[in-house]
């Protein structure tokens, strides 16, 4: 499993990212996909997954109505339109397959400051 993010950068609050996964080295379109993030000192948090059709997708309750995850299978890539962001949602930004493989890229890192 590889996967390479990017996407991310400096944003005020209230601005929007739109963050890419690539993906290559697994069959993409049968799995389901994760997005989470890590913020300084605090433990990787599951933020959104998508199952293999795109059709079905779940958030964490903080990210509800303002992120949305998505899949082109064509292209092996997850996305994770990001809107209304807030000083909170700051990390670094990683995708994985779900469930999680051993194999974690090195993620986006996502500013959110005026």
């Amino acid at each position: 499993v590889q996967v390479v993010e990017s996407g991310g950068g400096l944003v005020q609050p209230g601005g929007s990212l739109r963050l890419s996964c690539v993906a290559s080295g697994f069959d993409f379109r049968a799995y389901g996909m994760t997005w989470y993030r890590q913020a300084p000192g605090k433990q990787r948090e599951w933020v959104a997954s998508v199952d293999t059709s795109g059709l079905r997708r779940d958030y964490v309750d903080s990210v509800k109505g303002r992120f949305s995850i998505s899949r082109d299978n064509s292209k092996k890539t997850v996305y994770l339109q990001m809107n209304s962001l807030k000083p909170e949602d700051a990390a670094v930004y990683y995708c994985n397959t779900r469930p999680a493989s051993d194999s974690w890229g090195q993620g986006t890192q996502v500013t959110v400051s005026s």
